[in-house]
């Protein structure tokens, strides 16, 4: 038997259900720093955002599928972005405006971590690992 070949995995790209993707990628512009890469259709019904190397897809739902879940679920996370320093990004996020649902906090499993929700209902987490003890 051969080795398999070795594999790059690039970044995963979630795709977040939204009502309107145009409102939704100002939102991820506006209050989170993300930068619009696409919108694509007239109206838009699929577009990207992305901040660094962390990328988002958007896609138009006639309702938000998660908003009642996430009502239900106390942390209903639908993507986790890893990040340098999650308290300057937090200082940054209060000054956008941005929604926050859980204020910075050291987590069990080894991150620090803030919480947003965008106006669809769709949670995301950022996050800090700790260097481990």
């Amino acid at each position: 038997m051969t080795d398999p070949p070795l594999l790059h995995f690039q970044p995963a790209v979630p795709i977040l259900f939204v009502r309107d993707v145009a409102t939704a990628a100002r939102h991820y512009r506006d209050q989170l720093g993300f930068a619009i890469d696409f919108l694509h259709g007239e109206p838009p019904f699929y577009g990207a955002v992305a901040r660094g190397a962390a990328c988002l897809h958007l896609r138009h739902v006639g309702k938000p599928n998660f908003g009642d879940l996430a009502a239900r679920e106390p942390s209903l996370i639908l993507a986790t972005i890893a990040v340098d320093d999650v308290d300057v990004l937090a200082t940054e996020l209060a000054g956008r405006g941005a929604t926050i649902i859980q204020p910075l906090a050291d987590q069990p499993w080894g991150g620090r971590d803030i919480q947003v929700e965008d106006p669809d209902g769709n949670r995301l987490s950022f996050v800090t690992y700790r260097a481990a003890r």
